[in-house]
């Protein structure tokens, strides 16, 4: 082997151990401070949050060495694909070294011992945070890309875990008088473990990209379109969206109620403008908060959106559009021409919401 290759071979594998031992020390972290929390272990507690800083000084260094290893042998291809992913790896570890340091923290704080319910599932949580995190490095330490895409879809499953557990604080919060501070804590309690889970999907596509170049694929979006009836405004903003954007989101639309038919010369319209073929169907909205919280962004074009859904949940934007009132009592040449001020006005909000969320790129 030349020199120049074992050279940089000896100094990315001692990045590459530095990054084994880095992800080693947060995974202990992160274990023994849910077991801290857990089970009132107050000494762990603090040993696990003095501990995060050599985990600190440890990531400083991983990325003075990353640094040092791309001044000195200005790589490319594969060592740099590699040093740019640990890079934005060692970043994961820690935050997530941080989380650990804080669920210690709360769990000190903790009034009395989660209990119940809550107890159960934020074990499981616990246990499935942890999987992930020893999952995640072991793809990256083994360049494991298949282990990598198992372990992103029990991340996703830890996120679900967590929304249940956070439905149960809400539920003890509103059917006893357990403290305020316990439910407080307990609550960035459950936050912190599931933001491991995302963290551990990010170390996931840093491995998938380090070892077959794959990168993530951009976010598609679900957006929602309201109208009274879903018959005319929300019909036209789907359509739009559909064939402006097809590869940026997913779209659907509905009313408060479900109207028969939609508004008379719409259909013709649309097909005009190629952006439907034949009836569309209406549909009545399903106020459900589950069902509701699948929207990333949901628009009303008739009135408010809290007139729809009194509720906003917490990852949902909701936007109101005024793009007109419906072409009611006027003649055929004046419908038309309200139509074509709708659409215009409409595709100009779909473009301009598509480009906030996609970029300039949006397709």
């Amino acid at each position: 082997m030349p020199l120049y290759e074992e050279r940089l071979s000896k100094d990315m594998t001692w990045i590459r151990d530095e990054v084994a031992s880095l992800g080693a020390a947060v995974q202990k972290a992160q274990e023994d401070a849910v077991r801290a929390a857990l089970t009132g272990n107050r000494e762990l507690a603090n040993q696990t949050i003095l501990r995060d800083h050599p985990i600190n000084r440890q990531t400083r260094e991983i990325n003075r060495l990353c640094h040092a290893f791309l001044a000195t042998h200005l790589p490319s291809a594969g060592p740099l694909r590699l040093i740019s992913s640990i890079l934005r790896l060692v970043n994961e570890l820690e935050r997530i070294g941080d989380y650990a340091a804080t669920i210690a923290r709360e769990g000190i704080q903790l009034p009395h011992l989660p209990t119940g319910l809550l107890k159960q599932e934020m074990g499981e949580m616990a246990e499935q945070a942890q999987t992930c995190l020893r999952q995640a490095m072991r793809s990256f330490n083994e360049k494991d890309a298949e282990l990598a895409r198992e372990t992103k879809t029990i991340a996703a499953q830890g996120k679900s875990r967590g929304d249940l557990a956070f439905e149960e604080l809400v539920h003890e919060s509103e059917t006893s008088h357990e403290q305020i501070r316990y439910l407080f804590d307990a609550l960035i309690l459950v936050g912190r473990l599931k933001r491991v889970c995302d963290r551990c999907k990010n170390i996931c596509e840093e491995t998938l990209f380090t070892v077959t170049g794959e990168t993530k694929p951009p976010k598609t979006y679900r957006i929602l379109f309201l109208d009274d009836e879903n018959t005319c405004q929300s019909q036209i903003a789907q359509a739009v969206a559909r064939k402006s954007f097809p590869n940026s989101g997913q779209y659907d639309s509905a009313g408060r109620r479900n109207g028969v038919d939609l508004e008379p010369g719409l259909v013709r319209f649309l097909e005009r403008h190629g952006l439907v073929s034949g009836a569309a169907e209406t549909t009545a909205l399903d106020p459900d908060p589950h069902k509701v919280a699948k929207y990333d962004v949901v628009v009303s074009l008739k009135g408010p959106v809290s007139d729809y859904l009194p509720q906003q949940p917490f990852r949902t934007v909701f936007l109101d559009w005024d793009v007109g009132d419906l072409p009611e009592g006027l003649a055929a040449t004046e419908s038309e021409d309200r139509y074509t001020e709708m659409y215009r006005e409409i595709a100009a909000r779909v473009r301009d919401l598509m480009e906030i969320l996609r970029g300039e790129g949006a397709d």
